[in-house]
């Protein structure tokens, strides 16, 4: 969360002269309201359903590069999905997090005791990061079109 994906992927598919499509964007027009909403009237179950729904049809149809929400890693069948994808997972430490999401946006997952909440959710996740990465870059102290760079040389990509 907050780690840069929308604005990454959105710099690497303009570099790579291609599209970029985020599922988090695909799943909020779809249901119709925000992921905040959908996890406060449905429930995070409801939401990660649809979330693999989202990863599955963006996957399937989707040739440029794709950002996939903070918990879609959870699912075996979309860490199935990656296998063997480009896969790049960008990271940061808790306090970088804090700094860029606020204690007070609107994550559901950080409502109560951001801090410690994303520390849980990192130790729970970075396993499945690394598992389906190929790549695993730091944006912390980097500015987005350093990111870009650093993707773009972890996937040996060139230039459009």
């Amino acid at each position: 969360m907050g780690v840069g994906k929308t604005t990454v992927g959105r710099g690497l598919a303009e570099r790579l002269g291609t599209t970029f499509r985020d599922t988090d964007t695909d799943i909020v027009e779809s249901a119709g309201k925000e992921i905040s909403e959908i996890f406060i009237d449905e429930g995070e179950p409801h939401f990660r359903e649809l979330e693999r729904q989202a990863v599955r049809t963006a996957v399937a149809g989707h040739q440029g590069v794709l950002a996939l929400g903070g918990g879609a890693i959870l699912d075996p069948g979309t860490r199935a999905l990656l296998t063997g994808l480009p896969v790049v997972f960008l990271e940061m430490g808790v306090a970088e997090a804090v700094k860029r999401t606020g204690l007070d946006a609107p994550r559901p997952l950080l409502a109560v005791n951001p801090r410690q909440r994303w520390r849980e959710l990192m130790e729970q996740r970075r396993p499945l990061y690394t598992e389906v990465a190929r790549a695993v870059v730091t944006t912390e102290g980097r500015t987005p079109d350093e990111v870009v760079d650093a993707v773009m040389d972890a996937l040996e990509l060139k230039k459009a």
